[in-house]
């Protein structure tokens, strides 16, 4: 039986989660349909164009990003602390630029004259929408509705495109973290359909890549502050440099399918993050199959566990075993 939302999301614990959302009736969200010979490539630019605009309304940032034939992978982050400086003003002007809203909300943001009993209304409603621009669900709901309707319309059909729930992750510690990444950012790759991670389309390890190379950071994303970025306050702590280098290598691992032959330059990257190359291989290739939870070490799960109000830790042995391993 699924999780509720409340045993899998826990802000308290972690701000990064793993999103898988699947489509249903063998749709194809992009590629080509081998039934039938027809392509649904462009389809890929409407998910990301979508995903961008949505990190322009919600206090929720994307990591990775991987658009697969049938199913699309993210690595979110909810940025909880930005959004407690958001004004009643910046909150409706967001949620607006998605929703309508109510007659209300729409008369404060043209500055019309309103008395205290609806500015205490409109100040309530702005608290409700706050919180939904800091939840998952709310997020994927504004991604996957509208993409349902264009796929439903250009099919000339009814009905559900996605799958009704969405896979969600926790990522409890910088290990699970950046081998989720590189899971998805490897997916493509994983699945022959990209040789390279700089060929894989649509995804944000192609992004990544095209911006290190004149230097910078996709907008776009969220940013790797490591080393070269200590003036930034916000952004995954590691260095952009070695995650694109254990990227790339385990890339070149997976092509030429020989478990274990990490480089030593990778390997010393590993030995930092406290994970065994063999251990990396293996979340690299069966993230999603080895947890089916929360991901984290031991200590990171069973906290986790307590803070949700599960009864039971899962993935206490595959955390063991493969985070924290070296």
């Amino acid at each position: 039986m699924p999780k509720p939302r409340s045993q899998q999301i826990s802000l308290l614990d972690t701000q990064y989660y793993h999103i898988c959302s699947r489509t249903v009736r063998k749709a194809f969200l992009c590629g080509v349909d081998t039934t039938t010979g027809i392509s649904f490539e462009h389809r890929r630019s409407w998910i990301e164009k979508r995903l961008f605009q949505l990190t322009q309304v919600f206090a929720i940032d994307i990591c990775a990003h991987a658009i697969m034939h049938n199913h699309l992978h993210l690595v979110l982050h909810v940025d909880c602390e930005q959004i407690k400086r958001w004004s009643v003003m910046d909150v409706l002007q967001r949620w607006h630029r998605l929703f309508k809203g109510t007659h209300l909300t729409r008369q404060y943001q043209n500055n019309q004259p309103l008395d205290k009993y609806q500015l205490a209304t409109v100040e309530a409603t702005a608290q409700i929408y706050k919180q939904r621009l800091i939840d998952i669900s709310w997020f994927m709901r504004s991604l996957n509705e509208p993409i349902a309707r264009q796929a439903n319309k250009e099919d000339k059909c009814t009905g559900h495109f996605w799958e009704g729930r969405f896979k969600s992750q926790a990522l409890l510690d910088e290990g699970a973290l950046l081998s989720c990444m590189a899971y998805v950012d490897l997916n493509p790759v994983r699945a022959a359909i990209a040789p390279t991670p700089e060929q894989s389309s649509f995804t944000s390890i192609q992004l990544r890549i095209k911006a290190a190379i004149n230097g910078k950071q996709p907008k776009q994303l969220r940013p790797f502050i490591g080393n070269e970025h200590q003036d930034k306050t916000q952004g995954i702590t590691f260095s952009l440099k070695d995650y694109l280098t254990l990227v790339d290598e385990t890339g070149k691992v997976i092509r030429s399918d020989k478990r274990g032959a990490i480089s030593p330059k990778a390997g010393n990257i590993l030995t930092r993050l406290h994970i065994s190359d063999d251990s990396w291989l293996k979340l690299t290739t069966q993230f999603e199959s080895i947890f089916t939870g929360a991901v984290g070490t031991a200590a990171h799960l069973s906290e986790f566990s307590e803070h949700v109000g599960l009864k039971r830790t899962h993935g206490i042995a595959n955390a063991q075993a493969c985070l924290n391993s070296a």
